[in-house]
């Protein structure tokens, strides 16, 4: 989990794109601003339906919204990356945090030492995770309950349930399944984290990515309610 991400609201960086557009009168570069930034803009919201899930296996519990930013991936940031967290904690701890406002910071998804799924954003939208604002924009992310010096925390049914959801994922936006673009917290430029930590098992976490992946269709969005 990461502290604060860079970009909230519509300040300084929008003014100054205004203000090239109106010295070059770049019509593109408006348009493509505006595309961006709309739904920021006060009384403005993109629609969002309650309780729809992205992954058909995941229950919705809602992540405070001063943790993530509304966006409209893949369209106006494409997704290539999965970044594996772990919460260094339980389950229900890591919910609490996601749900609080001062925390500022919240993964798409949870898995859990059972096996359980649990969705607190949107894929469309940017998730306050990695503390790299290009890596959020660009990335889905996904927590899993332990300690990176508990291998014990890394249960089957965990990396089970969550190579299924990685490999939904990678169908849904077309991304490779290699350690290109399914890594870890750690490897990820500018921060100060060591998850998923030595006991992660990547060559075995790939392995299962690889059997969900040929073994089923990517999960379309779907409704779904639960309770942490």
């Amino acid at each position: 989990m990461e502290a604060k991400d860079a970009d909230r609201r519509i300040g300084r960086r929008a003014l100054l794109v205004g203000g090239a557009v109106a010295a070059t009168g770049t019509a593109v570069l408006a348009r493509d601003e505006l595309a961006r930034l709309w739904w920021r803009t006060p009384g403005v919201e993109k629609p969002r339906e309650a309780g729809v899930v992205d992954y058909a296996g995941a229950r919705w519990v809602s992540a405070s919204d001063a943790n993530w930013r509304r966006a409209d991936r893949p369209d106006d940031y494409g997704i290539d990356m999965v970044v594996v967290h772990v919460t260094q904690g339980s389950f229900s701890s890591a919910v609490k945090a996601f749900q609080d406002p001062g925390h500022r910071a919240a993964a798409h998804y949870i898995v859990g030492q059972d096996g359980h799924v649990t969705q607190m954003i949107r894929e469309l939208d940017v998730a306050f995770h990695a503390g790299n604002r290009e890596y959020n924009e660009r990335s889905v992310g996904i927590e899993h309950e332990g300690f990176v010096d508990r291998p014990q925390d890394f249960t089957d049914a965990m990396y089970a349930a969550s190579a299924r959801l990685t490999a939904a994922i990678c169908g849904r936006y077309g991304i490779p399944v290699d350690r290109k673009h399914i890594i870890g917290h750690v490897e990820v430029p500018g921060t100060d984290h060591t998850d998923p930590g030595p006991h992660w098992d990547w060559d075995r976490y790939l392995r299962l990515v690889r059997r969900a992946a040929t073994s089923r269709p990517s999960a379309a969005p779907s409704t779904s309610s639960g309770r942490a």
